[in-house]
């Protein structure tokens, strides 16, 4: 049994060392992304153009006051019966 655990292990292990290897070497094969970046002028211009929002304050209804409940006399057990 435990000849059979250890091959299986060692299997494994070798699987995911060839994946490990597999993936680096994809990675280095990968060119590299060129970032295309927008010039500052024309974001500035966009900013520029929007119309300014004002804030407005929305109003908050008052805080509603809980009533005072009179709560129901606790029944009395009725009297044993004789």
């Amino acid at each position: 049994m435990n000849k059979r655990k250890r091959n299986a292990n060692k299997k494994h292990r070798k699987n995911k060392d060839r994946l490990k290897r597999l993936k680096v070497e994809s990675l280095q094969l990968k060119k590299p992304v060129r970032k295309v970046s927008k010039p500052k002028a024309e974001a500035e211009v966009k900013e520029e153009s929007k119309p300014e929002k004002k804030k407005t304050v929305a109003k908050k209804a008052p805080a509603k006051k809980k009533t005072a409940t009179k709560k129901a006399p606790a029944k009395k057990k009725a009297a044993a019966k004789k």
